[in-house]
C-alpha cells in the first residue's frame, strides 16, 4: 500500500476513500476472524493492514491541511496523544470481549462494529466524508 500511494497519490474524493479504507479494515477483521484455511486468513491480515495504512494516510494527511499553521504543532499533538489511548483502550476491549465471546467472536465484533460506527460517521459527519483534495 505504501508503494501505491507514493506512486499513486490520492487526487481526489479523499473522504470517501478514508471510509471505504476503514469498512474494508472491518470487512477483512471479519473475514481473519471467520477463516479457517491458512492463505485466507494471510490474505485478511495483508488487506486489513493496506486499508489501516490507506485510512491513516488520509487522516493524517487531512489533520494537517486543515489545522491552521499556528495550531498545528497542538493538534498534532492531541492526534497522537489520542491515538495512543485508543489503543490502549482497544486492546482492553478486545481481551474484555474476548474473555466473554472467544477470540473469534471478538475478532468478528471488532470488524461489525468498526463498519457500524464507519457508516454512521460517514452519515454524521457529512463534510468529512465529501472532503476532496489532498493538496
Amino acid at each position: 500500500m505504501a508503494a501505491s500511494l507514493a506512486s499513486f497519490p490520492i487526487r481526489r474524493h479523499a473522504g470517501i476513500i478514508m471510509f471505504c479504507g476503514v469498512g474494508l479494515f472491518g470487512a477483512a477483521t471479519i473475514v481473519f476472524g471467520l477463516s479457517n484455511w491458512l492463505p485466507l486468513s494471510v490474505l485478511a491480515l495483508a488487506t486489513l493492514g493496506a486499508a489501516d495504512m490507506l485510512s491513516v494516510y488520509v487522516r493524517q494527511t487531512l489533520v494537517q491541511i486543515v489545522t491552521p499553521d499556528q495550531m498545528r504543532g497542538r493538534v498534532a499533538a492531541v492526534s497522537s496523544l489520542f491515538i495512543g489511548a485508543s489503543n490502549e483502550l482497544g486492546e482492553f476491549e478486545s481481551g474484555v470481549v474476548a474473555r466473554f465471546l472467544g477470540p473469534v467472536g471478538a475478532a468478528v465484533f471488532g470488524g461489525v462494529g468498526a463498519l457500524i460506527v464507519t457508516g454512521l460517521w460517514a452519515n454524521l459527519f457529512p463534510a468529512l466524508r465529501k472532503a476532496d483534495r489532498l493538496e
